[in-house]
């Protein structure tokens, strides 16, 4: 069936943006506002459902309460013509699915900068009280300028409204991305975002998810027991440090995980902050003693105690030297002169002697 042109005397379809499982995105114009939005229209089948209309409404109520520049903003919703409706923002560019199909594998440098948008958005929306439960590249959008925009969150739903012992016979999300709690039915938290979006990061850097099968029975089962290879193994440019981050966010057990997205945020920009470490030279003795040269040891920055006095173990300290007192010449030469009058005097009293004694 076709959608209708109009929607509630005012918002104008103009082409389809893509297609999903429960309903389909298109451009369209508010005449209202007069500007470019995107509206998703809920399939016929499941508009005509009354749970799902009620669910419908509790997430576009709950996606209009988020204000974030990664996340899309939602305008409105309506029901018309026997078909459900949410009014969003429209965003230029692509998903980062798309952008996944045609680059193949992402560099570090390019796959951190969204990635970390991505945790933004998601964190905000978890401080929010809300899970999106459907993380994946698809609702990734990336603008033509790498700004991030987070969307579809057209399944989120209240963390208070959630019994963390509810099962649930329908697997939200979708089977590539969803966490090992959403595959066998538990009820998801802001840790199953962050393994989606784990899956996401690896997807990226890696050229293909963790796990692939062919049906969503066996994709449920490697959620739920097996272990990824190591990203690495796809892309020599992932480092040990980024690999241990990304294989803690895709660990089964989600107390195991970074608990929300802002955490594994703030990991990933401290990451992507860290300076390479400089190497130390070693310090050697002059080459007229070969024989004492140190080995040359690789030293991580900072040392844990500071650098020895190298000068101390080469040669000693010379003893302090205190320069000669200043001659006062001034003095010697009195002395002098004093020494030549008692010196002259000398002879006249031995003149005076010898005549006295020779007196009768």
């Amino acid at each position: 069936m076709a959608e209708p042109a109009l929607l509630n005397n005012r918002y104008q379809l103009l082409e389809p943006l893509g297609t999903g499982g429960m309903a389909q995105v298109y451009r369209a114009r508010d005449l209202m506002l007069e500007r470019f939005v995107a509206i998703k229209i809920l399939r016929s089948d499941y508009s005509a459902d009354p749970e799902l209309q009620v669910r419908f409404r509790q997430e576009a109520k709950a996606a209009a309460n988020l204000s974030h520049p990664n996340i899309v903003t939602v305008h409105d919703f309506g029901f018309d013509q026997g078909k459900l409706f949410i009014v969003m923002e429209h965003v230029p560019g692509t998903n980062l699915k798309t952008m996944t199909e045609n680059l193949g594998k992402f560099s570090p440098e390019d796959a951190l900068p969204i990635i970390i948008q991505a945790c933004a958005g998601l964190g905000y929306a978890h401080r929010a009280g809300l899970v999106h439960c459907d993380v994946k590249p698809h609702n990734i959008l990336v603008t033509p300028d790498r700004r991030v925009k987070v969307t579809d969150f057209g399944i989120a739903r209240a963390i208070a409204g959630i019994n963390p012992d509810e099962q649930n016979d329908v697997v939200w999300g979708s089977p590539l991305y969803f966490s090992p709690e959403q595959a066998a039915g538990q009820a998801p938290s802001p840790a199953s975002d962050v393994y989606s979006l784990g899956v996401v990061m690896y997807e990226m850097l890696a050229g293909r998810p963790p796990f692939v099968a062919k049906t969503a029975e066996t994709l449920a089962r490697l959620h739920r027991e097996m272990m990824p290879q190591l990203p690495s193994v796809f892309n020599p440019k992932v480092t040990p440090g980024l690999e241990q981050i990304i294989m803690k966010v895709l660990a089964k057990e989600p107390a195991a995980r970074y608990r929300t997205a802002d955490q594994l945020g703030r990991v990933l920009m401290t990451f992507g902050q860290r300076p390479p470490t400089p190497a130390i030279p070693a310090i050697q003795e002059p080459a007229s003693t070969p024989a004492q040269i140190a080995p040359t040891v690789a030293v991580r920055h900072p040392l844990p105690q500071p650098l020895p006095r190298y000068r101390e173990v080469l040669e000693p300290e010379p003893e302090e030297y205190e320069p000669p007192a200043e001659i006062d010449w001034i003095s010697v030469g009195l002395g002098l002169v004093a020494l030549a009058t008692v010196g002259g005097l000398i002879p006249l009293w031995i003149a005076i002697i010898f005549r006295w004694s020779s007196l009768p």
